[in-house]
């Protein structure tokens, strides 16, 4: 498809989306159009018609059906409520128990404090839930202690109650969030914050409205694809045109979209292959991915609401966290991310490590926006490498890669 016809049909798109409300047909192509902001992306983008085949898509459902454990990994629940009230959902992994020589557990001396385990908070992205984490919290599970929280209105936390009554959601309100997962779950130790894409700017208003608990808890940050600011500027892989149309008229297309949820949800499912399709294409680069990693990722975005996305979406034009960034200089941080990201682009990780000199940047070959999924290996890896950097896991710990998302002909 050329550029020029792409850009007209996004503009179209649009258009119809406008309409959507009072039509069957023109509320489907809204719903695909959400589906592709439900990934990271703009709506008008549901229009360029990739080719999905219908036997690959029933072809990943039995792969992850038959042999995918990706998100059934549990750890022990918890609730906490945020300072509006929405109750939110965790989970904690807590270190295997250390042995002694004869497999008994090694005994403490009466009256000494064991100090507190450091503790690896997990935050996800936009449209995902605690779970997208599957293969680094599958590498660290009993090496070291690890929270993994669903973020509001995502995965099994409550839909936020401030939003229920009419607010928008902010990143500070995110932050504030986080703020209360980790007195609840963590209240003593050492933390390490690693964030994905939302997950990374909720780290970031995490610090900039609770400076003094970086200061003096965090001893290490990992950013995995995800952004400062200057969201609004990013294209999403499209022409210039049809970013532009979108840009216009994506403020009141989500809000109309929001307000006839059920109707556009009934869209989207009538286009599932479409939305197959975007979701692999803003989700992933790599052409071998696996079929039942990409139907993982699917699911989890597909089991986002249209209103919630609506109500999130708006959050991100607004964010800008750059000068929160400085309360990190002190902290040793990681920037990651995929070199051909569509949603946060490697640009953004790169601004961030320009702001703190001393970060390690890795910017990984073949990489899409949830990198973590699609070359686990990697983002493993240097997580453990920042965990052993700041005396979280010995040197010699066993963390795993736990697998590769390659697909494995005739699996």
């Amino acid at each position: 498809m050329s550029e020029t016809s792409t850009g007209d049909a996004v503009v179209s798109a649009v258009q119809d989306a406008r309409s959507a409300v009072g039509n069957w047909r023109l509320a489907s192509i809204a719903g695909a159009a959400i589906g592709v902001v439900a990934a990271g992306a703009a709506a008008g983008v549901a229009i360029e018609r990739l080719t999905v085949g219908r036997g690959m898509r029933r072809k990943a459902r039995l792969a992850l059906d038959s042999s995918g454990p990706y998100g059934a990994l549990r750890g022990m629940p918890g609730k906490v409520a945020a300072d509006d009230g929405t109750v939110l959902y965790y989970e904690t992994d807590e270190v295997e128990p250390e042995a002694g020589a004869n497999g008994s557990r090694k005994r403490r001396l009466f009256g000494r404090k064991v100090p507190a385990p450091v503790t690896v908070v997990f935050s996800h992205g936009y449209c995902l839930s605690q779970d997208s984490w599957h293969f680094q919290r599958a590498a660290l599970r009993g090496v070291l202690r690890t929270v993994h929280w669903d973020q509001r209105s995502h995965g099994r936390s409550d839909r936020g109650k401030a939003q229920r009554e009419g607010l928008p959601v902010d990143i500070d309100q995110l932050g504030r969030d986080l703020k209360a997962v980790i007195d609840a779950a963590a209240p003593e130790g050492p933390l390490v914050l690693v964030g994905h894409s939302m997950g990374g700017m909720t780290i970031m208003a995490l610090a900039e409205q609770y400076p003094e608990l970086i200061r003096d808890r965090v001893v290490g940050v990992a950013f995995v694809g995800t952004s400062s600011g200057k969201l609004g500027e990013v294209n999403y892989g499209l022409p210039v045109a049809g970013v532009n149309a979108v840009r216009r008229v994506l403020p009141g297309v989500l809000k109309a979209l929001g307000s006839q949820a059920e109707l556009v949800e009934r869209g989207r499912r009538a286009t599932a292959d479409l939305f197959a399709g975007m979701i692999k294409r803003y989700s992933f680069s790599s052409k071998d991915v696996d079929p039942a990693v990409a139907r993982f990722a699917e699911r989890m975005i597909e089991g986002t609401p249209i209103d919630v996305v609506a109500e999130f979406y708006p959050a991100f034009s607004e964010h800008d966290k750059t000068a929160a960034l400085a309360i990190f200089a002190e902290v040793p941080v990681l920037v990651l991310a995929g070199d051909r990201d569509l949603v946060t682009p490697s640009s953004h990780s790169e601004a961030i490590a320009d702001l703190l000199p001393d970060a390690e940047l890795v910017i990984v070959p073949d990489g899409g926006h949830l990198v973590m999924l699609e070359h686990p290996e990697t983002v493993t890896d240097r997580l453990a490498d920042l965990l052993a950097r700041v005396g979280a896991v010995p040197q010699a710990a066993n963390v795993g890669t736990y697998g590769s998302t390659a697909h494995q002909p005739g699996r």
